[in-house]
């Protein structure tokens, strides 16, 4: 047997979801505008469908698909070079926004992808499960912190509670080395980003800026500081 199956997502306007799935790298195979709004995407074997309503609201959307690939690292490159070249910048707020492939506590690791219609498409690697979201006995403590936050501010969406956890873990685990605080403290920047916080976020970026890295710890880094000069762009 073959079966498949294809999520039929919601929307606003048609109109708002095809150049941003077309920046992801999505073809749109059908489209109609009667007798309801209609379009199909394909990237690859991942199909999505939405409908058009005026009456929907994207903030209120309860809309959501897994997708399962073979490396998610490979896929949020792709989506995030189609979205700049598209649109200029990464967004990183709101509706439509991406996160950063994480690995986040007692659930799978990944990014997630919030249309315009507010749908998150959750990115997880195939064979992933929950048990390889939690922290190895080898874990660093912040470590730990980070996973957890994550789990709330990405899986979850609630930023307000993914902030009070690297906050709480900053403050007791204080006399952690720079390196080790740099990737807590971009996070914390991209969630006060998010929350319509700039100044928040500025602030977060500041201390980023005046943490001291010998030349192996910034070159081992050198993801965490490109997000932070991306965010820093963004404000």
């Amino acid at each position: 047997m073959n079966e498949r199956a294809i999520p039929i997502l919601p929307c606003k306007y048609v109109d708002d979801v095809v150049p941003f799935y077309e920046a992801l790298g999505f073809t749109v195979t059908f489209r109609q505008t009667r007798p309801n709004p209609y379009v199909c995407f394909n990237r690859g074997g991942i199909d999505l469908h939405f409908f058009g309503l005026e009456a929907f609201e994207p903030e209120n959307s309860m809309g959501t698909a897994i997708v399962l690939v073979e490396d998610t690292g490979v896929l949020y490159q792709e989506f995030a070079a189609g979205l700049r070249a598209a649109f200029g910048k990464l967004p990183l707020a709101g509706i439509p926004r991406i996160t950063r492939p994480r690995r986040k506590q007692g659930t799978t690791a990944g990014f997630t992808v919030v249309d315009p219609g507010g749908n998150w498409l959750r990115i997880s690697a195939l064979g992933d499960t929950e048990d390889d979201g939690s922290a190895s006995d080898g874990a660093g403590r912040l470590d730990r912190v980070l996973m957890n936050a994550a789990r709330q501010g990405d899986a979850r969406g609630d930023e307000v509670r993914a902030i009070s956890v690297i906050e709480a873990g900053l403050l007791r685990h204080g006399d952690a080395t720079d390196a080790e605080k740099l990737p807590l403290l971009v996070y914390l920047a991209e969630l006060h980003h998010r929350s319509g916080n700039p100044e928040l976020a500025g602030s977060a970026l500041d201390t980023v800026d005046a943490l001291i890295l010998n030349p192996a710890e910034r070159e081992a880094s050198a993801e965490e500081l490109a997000t932070a000069a991306e965010l820093r762009g963004a404000l």
